[in-house]
């Protein structure tokens, strides 16, 4: 018997662990193969590397600004302050690192393990099932948390919440490549689309970087990823920095993540708790979901110690969870960036395209946009109507 399951060894899920284990708390943290990459931009911001401090060790090259691009290439760039530098990582290393570090407090790993069933006695979810090489195993806890990822089979099982609509999901193809490019280090290059969607590239380095695009809501349908790739690829904008012809693929992955905000209704019940992408942890602008789920495995820790404290699972007690003030402060900031990101798509694109032509005249307004985008600091109420103003 452990004193908390958890499905997924994410960062969510081992941020989740390390800190119930280092509580002293009896962890078991289910995973269905360390050696898988999720796909991602890997892009990390100076909020990681606060709550994740061993981070700090990797030396990995700062990032100091950033560069955007509208649909119709207004353009963008912005130095970040000294305080709030970010970074580019390949996820398996990030993940690695998180899962190790949950190991290394006294949280046990179970590798190959698809967790897939619950557990049940007298109405409540006691444990999970999950399918190994080796066949069916059991894993049982007092609390269960699931961190397993936006395609969770145990979050439809728990009735938390239900099957993803296409308008809840974003949808992107990305790549790790190497060979000779002419990004700047210190910046992250984003280009904004005319439909729901944009594409990116994050420099890892002199020879190597992470590219990819995204499509979400109604442009899931209206667009194809697998072509709308290739043709960033190869668009002109995009050759103006990745100029050479025979890179070599390291990895290539398709995914989808969340992006209808936080789900208020599916984070909690009895003994149960969602985290990460499971509970709507992206951002909706920017598909930023590394600090959000970190935070949300963080606080699902602390509500489950004074759970285990009180000897008492249920949902009156668990409910701290989305109560937590930094959790109500995340969902109060998506909601407002969910309803920026509808604003500035609106007519392809062309609140977007206005909002930069304004910052390339107002550095104050510079500063606004961008910790739109790397920040949850929400812009002041004279935002949007400042660019409708715009003639």
């Amino acid at each position: 018997m452990y004193d908390i399951v958890i499905s997924g060894a994410g960062p969510a899920g081992s941020k989740c662990a390390e800190i119930l284990a280092k509580a002293g708390y009896k962890v078991a943290l289910i995973e269905k193969d360390i050696k898988w990459r999720k796909p991602c931009g890997g892009g990390i911001t100076y909020k990681v590397f606060n709550l994740c401090p061993e981070l700090k060790k990797l030396n990995l090259p700062r990032i100091n600004g950033i560069t955007m691009y509208s649909a119709d290439f207004h353009k963008l760039d912005f130095k970040l302050e000294s305080s709030r530098y970010g970074a580019v990582i390949d996820r398996l290393e990030l993940d690695d690192l998180l899962r190790n570090t949950a190991i290394d407090a006294g949280a046990q790993l179970f590798d190959k393990n698809l967790s897939y069933n619950f557990i049940s006695k007298d109405g409540n979810y006691i444990g999970i099932k999950t399918r190994t090489p080796e066949g069916i195993k059991e894993y049982h806890g007092k609390i269960i948390v699931i961190a397993d990822g936006v395609s969770s089979k145990l979050a439809l099982r728990s009735g938390l919440r239900h099957r993803w609509k296409v308008d809840d999901l974003g949808m992107g193809k990305c790549a790790i490549m190497e060979g000779k490019h002419q990004l700047d280090n210190e910046f992250i290059y984003t280009f904004f689309m005319p439909y729901n969607g944009y594409g990116w590239i994050f420099p890892m380095g002199n020879k190597r970087f992470n590219i990819g695009v995204t499509t979400f809501n109604e442009a899931n349908l209206q667009c194809n990823i697998n072509t709308l790739y290739h043709e960033f690829l190869a668009n002109p904008n995009t050759k103006k920095y990745i100029t050479g012809t025979d890179y070599k693929i390291i990895w290539e992955g398709s995914f989808p993540y969340p992006v209808g905000g936080i789900l208020e209704k599916s984070l909690y019940s009895d003994n149960l708790m969602l985290v990460g992408d499971n509970g709507g942890f992206v951002s909706p602008i920017s598909g930023e979901g590394i600090p959000s789920s970190i935070k949300s495995g963080k606080i699902a820790a602390e509500t489950a110690i004074d759970a285990l404290h009180e000897e008492d699972y249920s949902k009156n007690v668990l409910k701290k969870y989305k109560t937590h003030s930094e959790i109500k402060y995340i969902i109060r900031s998506f909601k407002l960036k969910l309803s920026m990101l509808k604003f500035f798509y609106e007519n392809n694109g062309r609140n977007f395209n206005r909002m930069l032509e304004l910052t390339e005249e107002n550095p104050e307004f510079k500063v606004h946009t961008v910790n739109l985008f790397v920040s949850k600091t929400m812009p002041p109420k004279n935002f949007i109507a400042r660019i409708k103003d715009i003639r």
